[in-house]
This record gives C-alpha cells, structure tokens and sequence, in this order.
C-alpha cells in the first residue's frame, strides 16, 4: 500500500462537493437559499449553456468587503457560532460548505454590496483560489457560475440531459417560492422566463402563478397551532375528490425549509385515510412551525431529512390538523382568563374525567383547551372561568346560513339525483352521498341500535378467519353484529346493525373478510366500510323528491362531504357558465 499523505485543499474540496453538490440544481438550491437568508426581497436566476452556466441576482444584504475572502473557506459561516446554535438552526444554510464547494468545480464570479458602502466588491474563484477587487454595483449580491464541472469530467458524464436538469431546477424554485411567498422569484431558462411569482406574501396567489386557477379552486386551508409546544402548521390541502396520481405534490416543509419526512407523509395519508381511492393522493402545501431545538435538520448535507424530540406528537399535529382543515373547522383566537394567584407559570385545570385538556398559562395570561366544543367546555370548567370564554373555542365549524330547500330537478338512470344551484347544477351519486352519511353517523355513535334474529343460516369460514373474528369479536359488537360460534369454522348471527337488518348476513360477512388478509387493525374499519355500504340507497333504485331530499340534505351536514370510505367522488358540479358557454350563450 503506498504511503499516506496529505491532499491538497482543492482536492478535498472537490471531494467534499460531492456531497453538496450533486448537479445544477444543488449549486442553484444552495445559491438561493443563501440570498434568501440575506432577507432579499427579489431573486432572479438565469440558467444557460446546458444548465452549465448559472447566475443568481438579489437585493439582500449583501457580503461585508472583509468577510468576502472568508465567506469561500470551507467551513466559514455568519449562521453559527456556539455548538449550542447547531441544534437552534434558523436559517436554510448553516454548514459553511456550499461556497468553498462550488468554486472548486466550477469558475465563479461574485458582486457584492453591504447598504454600509458606496462600492461593492467584486471576486473571482477559480480552481479554489480566490481574488478580490472593488467596482461599481447595487446593494445585494450577484453569483455568476460558469462551465460546472469543467474539470470534474466524471461527474459531467452523470449528468442526465439538459431538459432534465433543468427541470430539477425549476422544481426547486418552485418549491423554494412556495416556502417564501413575500419573495419575488424569477427563473429564466436561455433568456425565456420559465417561472414568476410577485411576492405580496399571500400563498394562495403564489400557488396560483406556479400552478393554476383548478388547482387553487380545489383547496381548503389547514391552520392549528398549540401554544404550549409551540408547534403551527398552516397551508393548504386539495378536497379528497380533487387528486394526483403520484406524491409528487406534496410540499412539505419544516420551518419553511423544504423536506422529505416519512412521518410528515405519513401522516398526510392517515388523513386521507378512506377519503380517496389507492393509488390516488391529494395536493398538498404545508408547512410546520416548530421550536428549533426540538428538530434536528443537521442529519445530511442536503438537509432534507430531519428529526424530531417527540415523533408521535408531530404526526398527530400534523394528521389532526389537516383533517380539521377538510372538516371545514377554523381555528380561533385563545383565551384569556384572569390571573390566578399561584407561584406556577403553567396551571392544568382539572376538569370531570373526560378527554378535555385544559392548562392556564399565567405569564402570557392565557388559556389553551385541546379541541372541544363550547358545550363541553361550559360543563368542564369552574364558573369563575365561564364568563371569559362565552361563545369561544378552539375549533369551531364555520358558520354558514341555513341550507335553503334543495331544488331538485330530478334522477338520472335512478342513481343520479341532479340538484339546481344558483351557479350551475350538481350531479350526486345517491348511494355514495347516502353512505357518506351513514358512516360518519356510525362511527361517531356510542351504541349501534341492532335488531335480533331469531333465524340465521350457518355460515361457514376459513380456520384463519374463524380465528381473526374470534380476536376481534369487540369490534363486530360494537358496531352492533352479534355472532355465536356453533363449531370451529361455523358461526351464526345473533343481531345484525338495524340498519341492514334486511341484508342477508353472508353477504355481509364476505365483504368485511375480502381482502383482509388478516389486517387486525383494518377490520374495524372494514366492518364499518361494509356496514355503511349495505345500509345505503342502491344504484339502480327509484326515489321520490322527497326522499332525495332527504339524502342531499343529511349529506351536506358531513364532515367530509367529498368522497365515499373506498375513495369515489360523491358530486359533479357544472358551472352555469360553463353550460352556457357549451350553447354558445353569453350567460
């Protein structure tokens, strides 16, 4: 083995980019992110020469003359300082590696300019070394790179073409602009603009430019925040019935630093859960406030993975608080109860057992109650506390007047029920939209009313079914089955739900064990599936006026009024003028 030595500083750098630098958009990532840490308010990124050559413009703060030489060095940073600021990480970059990377794969020029100066400064890097002179410029900073990789040929050879690379660019910003709506971003390919977005920090407006008008027209907004923990997440998340084909429209962000996070994805389709169909997966912009020190983004140079103090509690923040946002529930403000005289700063209150949690915050004078109604919250706390939280809660549906009479026109095929709208005309599924009801119905009750039997066929099951009903013979019972085991592999219904006391049990039974595959945890839901399905109006069945009434109008008050429990879409809606225009008429 030959005898070791030490490598020169351009050669550990080039080995050290090739962990942050990947490809062009890496060196564009890390540039953006740097100007949007200077707090610019424009960045403009032109990309040309195969994605090769690369030029990144803001109106930050710029770089102070002096640090100039040093902002280069591997490992030199203005993001941190202590040991104890590594685990406090308030800015995209942190690492002090991304500069000194860059310019020892590639020839960089920098233009510089602190608001403390008349002139700027100017540097040019190549091969690793550094020089500097003063000129002329505006406040902010200019990163120009040319020939990428020039002399890294190995990593030219991996690189995929141009069209793609560029796509991953425009990807990037894209989601960088999501993450920054109060910055204005400009991405130009060749001298052709690619993307724009005017930055006046209204994030449905951004969305908008960088998709379109149907994807924005399909959003409902998800806001929760717990004060205690200090944990908000806010955004946007399409309606079940509006989907993608792939996870590829999820935005997820942690401190408005994009991610890629198993439990935040996670707990995007545990909410989803029998809200959309397998293989579907809704569009999703959201971005999760968290204290810094109770995550960690200091796991990979990308910085896209993270971990977090406390795992179950994120994901159940996150999965309540995008189900809260589908629900059409808003939250509103906290509050505020007279100080009470104790040397504690946080004082839970006790209420009757329940699942109430109350705590009063004395030094910020406030009070936090976990999601309940203002019924609950008048029976579970002191009545010296009643007066300062009259009509308040955390959680409140938003208030809508009251449903006018539906104007139905009619049925199609008899599984259609078409209702007028002062905008244009709905299309509804009757089975779905009566299913929707029911399960929500059954699964919010306590005690499923149930009918006996006095007569039930034998009916005969698997030794593994047999065994799988017979652990979980609680869950049939509490959606109101009653089965008896006459043998090993035979049973019989005792009562079925009231509700499809008229379906015949083996039917029933088959349904609930299709598919199962001995998934404990899905039989309960399964059992419930079924239930609601088998207890709905039919495709195919005639209704009177009335009764479609009935059905449109128990569905509206659903919580999630967009698809059935298997995923399908529940309504069509066809704008008036989207008819009209079909006909040629102006209105």
């Amino acid at each position: 083995m030959a005898r070791i030595k030490q490598l020169s500083k351009h050669l550990i750098n080039q080995i050290a980019a090739g962990e942050v630098i990947e490809r062009p958009a890496s060196v564009v990532k890390e540039l953006v992110e740097n100007s949007v840490d200077a707090g610019a308010s424009k960045i403009s990124i032109e990309i040309t020469n195969e994605c090769r050559d690369i030029r990144v413009a803001d109106n930050g703060s710029g770089i102070h003359p002096d640090d100039i030489i040093l902002a280069f060095a591997k490992h030199a940073t203005s993001k941190i300082t202590t040991d104890e600021d590594l685990f406090a990480i308030n800015t995209l970059g942190f690492r002090g590696e991304a500069l000194s990377s860059i310019i020892s794969i590639s020839k960089l020029t920098c233009i510089t300019r602190t608001k403390d100066f008349e002139t700027g400064t100017k540097v040019k890097c190549e091969n690793s070394e550094v020089k500097k002179v003063e000129t002329g410029c505006a406040i902010g900073t200019i990163m120009e790179i040319k020939d990428l990789f020039y002399n890294v040929p190995a990593r030219l050879k991996f690189l995929k073409n141009p069209n793609t690379e560029f796509s991953y660019i425009q990807e990037l910003i894209q989601a960088i602009a999501i993450a920054n709506p109060k910055v204005s971003f400009e991405l130009k390919k060749n001298g052709k603009i690619i993307l724009k977005t005017s930055g006046n920090n209204e994030l449905k407006h951004t969305l908008k430019e960088l998709f379109s008008n149907n994807i924005t027209e399909n959003l409902k907004e998800v806001l929760k925040t717990d004060q205690l923990s200090g944990l908000k997440i806010s955004g946007y998340v399409s309606t079940p019935d509006y989907t993608r084909s792939s996870k590829k429209d999820y935005h997820i962000y942690i401190n408005s630093r994009t991610i890629k996070c198993p439990i935040f994805m996670k707990a995007i389709d545990m909410a989803y859960k029998n809200l959309i169909a397998n293989g579907k997966y809704p569009f999703v912009v959201l971005n999760l406030e968290i204290p810094p020190s109770d995550v960690d983004v200091n796991v990979h140079p990308t910085k896209k993975e993270v971990r977090y103090k406390n795992t179950n509690q994120i994901f159940n923040f996150i999965m309540t608080g995008i189900t809260g946002g589908l629900s059409n529930y808003t939250e509103q403000p906290k509050i505020n109860i007279p100080e009470k005289n104790t040397d504690n700063q946080i004082i839970q209150l006790k209420p009757r057992p329940s699942t109430l949690d109350i705590f009063y915050d004395k030094k910020n004078d406030e009070i936090a109650i976990e999601e309940k109604t203002f019924e609950q919250i008048q029976k579970d706390i002191p009545q010296v506390l009643q007066e300062k939280i009259e009509q308040k809660q955390i959680f409140k549906p938003i208030e809508k007047e009251p449903e006018p009479e539906e104007n139905i026109i009619g049925q199609y095929k008899n599984t259609y029920i078409l209702v007028e709208k002062e905008d244009g005309m709905e299309i509804i599924d009757q089975h779905i939209a009566e299913e929707r009801y029911i399960y929500e119905k059954l699964k919010s009750e306590k005690n499923v009313i149930s009918q006996l039997l006095f007569v039930s066929d034998v009916l005969t099951v698997t030794p593994s079914e047999a065994e799988l009903i017979k652990e979980n013979i609680g869950k049939f019972e509490k959606f109101g089955y009653g089965i008896e085991f006459t043998s090993a592999t035979e049973l019989i219904f005792r009562k079925l739900p009231q509700l499809i006391a008229k379906v015949n049990p083996k039917e029933i039974l088959s349904d609930i064990l299709e598919n199962i595959e001995s998934d404990i945890d899905g039989l309960e839901e399964k059992i419930l599936i079924t239930t609601s399905c088998k207890a709905s109006v039919k495709a195919g069945q005639k209704l009177s006026t009335w009764q479609m009434q009935e059905i449109v109008k128990k569905w509206r008050t659903t919580k999630m009024p967009y698809t059935c429990p298997h995923g399908r879409p529940i309504v069509k809606f066809f704008p008036h003028k989207e008819i009209a225009g079909f006909f040629q008429r102006n209105q």
